[in-house]
């Protein structure tokens, strides 16, 4: 087996690509070595010293490093991925428990909302994903698009300037409504 990396816009974060599918229908990320008592392979990665998060996306893990060298945490991170994969474990202890984060909006605008949504689902979400993270929509209120950032988008460096930017244009773009896009 063969796990490709590839660096993120987050120095602290790197992507893994084990050639196989990770998550099909969701994305899961886990902040603690607690949390992460739910999957045999975040818990693995959480065993690597060093580990501060892990998130798994369709087709790639993204573990983000606290005060540790990728030099050393780098080959210890590739063992347990092919571990896992190569042992035909599953993913997740029993039965996989769906999270479902609270969203708030105002019934009048669920038009605007589902747009948002679309956006997210068709322009933003597969770009992020290309840099091992996620976006999620969270709320909208007053004007204002709340989002949820994770994998190797929570705490980068850039991602001010990807919602101030980008994803704030697009939205302003197409919906007259939004003012300004901020994280949750």
């Amino acid at each position: 087996m063969f796990i490709q990396t590839e660096a993120t816009p987050n120095p602290e974060t790197l992507k893994f690509l084990p050639g196989k599918v990770v998550l099909a229908n969701d994305t899961r990320e886990y902040l603690t070595a607690e949390d992460a008592s739910e999957s045999p392979l975040a818990a693995a990665l959480f065993d690597v010293k060093g580990v501060k998060s892990v998130f798994f996306g369709y087709d790639f893990v993204t573990v983000t490093k606290s005060d540790a060298d990728w030099q050393h945490l780098k080959p210890a991170i590739l063992g347990a991925i092919m571990e896992h994969f190569v042992s035909g474990a599953p993913l997740f202890r029993g039965e996989q428990v769906v999270q479902v984060e609270d969203e708030f909006f105002d019934s009048e605008d669920s038009e605007t909302v589902a747009t948002i949504k679309e956006l997210l689902e068709t322009r933003i979400r597969p770009a992020v994903a290309n840099d091992g993270g996620d976006i999620t929509f969270k709320g909208f209120r007053d004007g204002i698009v709340y989002l949820t950032m994770k994998g190797a988008c929570s705490g980068c460096p850039s991602s001010t300037a990807t919602l101030r930017h980008g994803i704030q244009n697009l939205f302003k773009h197409f919906l007259p409504d939004v003012k300004e896009v901020q994280a949750a």
